[in-house]
């Protein structure tokens, strides 16, 4: 997974639900039942494993989101990481809870570790899994910014890469067509159209002096114009083929 969604809310919602399925897990299925324990030392196991479960993933959230902030990026092996970490601390802890007055659990730390840590992490697993994919699905998609700079240092034009319609070649200069509070607004920058195209990869380019950004292109007038936001433009024989696969 080559993504992380940072937000500290969405994981501790994440964190929220693990601890009610860890509840439910060992309170109704009572996976380490050996017949001695009786309904308050299970109750307490169940809340505790599962308030536990809550609070091992919120130190998780905050640790992953600095990590992801320093690094600002995210991969496989920091995923990996970020799950066995939680693991490594929820270990400790609920190992720290079982053998404390509360439930003065006999077993020693291997015997916890094969016999009640690995089927809790059998069931918990692929909760986690599934839930920190789906958190990838809640990042709010962020506008793209596009800076379109001419050879004059002065020549800057900043502006969302879904306002903008067009550019066109005006001899030592392009023009450029953007939605300006949704009116089509142009902007002379001294530069070439090659030159856009090799900063800007997703221009499509429609006639040699034309180049146009693919999300704006509404219909075709006739077999040599196209009809783009509030605008058309001429459609060279040449570059008709990649337009027409749009």
């Amino acid at each position: 997974m080559k993504q992380l969604n940072p937000s500290i809310k969405h994981n501790l919602i994440v964190g929220l639900l693990l601890s009610l399925w860890i509840f439910i897990f060992a309170f109704i299925i009572k996976p380490f039942d050996d017949g001695t324990l009786n309904f308050r030392s299970w109750f307490l196991i169940s809340l505790g494993f599962s308030v536990i479960a809550f609070l091992c993933y919120g130190i998780l959230a905050f640790v992953q989101k600095a990590v992801y902030e320093k690094k600002a990026k995210w991969n496989s092996s920091l995923e990996i990481g970020s799950v066995l970490f939680f693991y490594v601390i929820y270990l400790i802890c609920i190992y720290t809870y079982y053998k404390s007055p509360i439930l003065k659990g006999g077993y020693d730390f291997g015997q916890f570790f094969s016999i009640i840590f690995i089927k809790v992490a059998l069931v918990v697993t692929p909760v986690i899994v599934l839930a920190r994919r789906y958190l990838i699905k809640l990042i709010p998609i962020k506008d793209e910014v596009l800076i379109i700079r001419g050879e004059n240092k002065l020549d800057v034009l900043k502006i969302s890469k879904a306002d903008l319609v067009c550019i066109s070649n005006a001899q030592n200069y392009v023009e450029i067509f953007y939605l300006e509070n949704e009116k089509l607004t142009s902007k002379l920058l001294r530069t070439s159209l090659k030159k856009v195209q090799q900063d800007f990869d997703f221009l499509l380019q429609i006639h040699r002096s034309h180049l146009i950004n693919p999300m704006h292109f509404k219909s075709w007038r006739n077999q040599n114009t196209v009809l783009l936001t509030q605008i058309e433009l001429p459609v060279s024989k040449n570059y008709k083929e990649a337009l027409l696969s749009l």
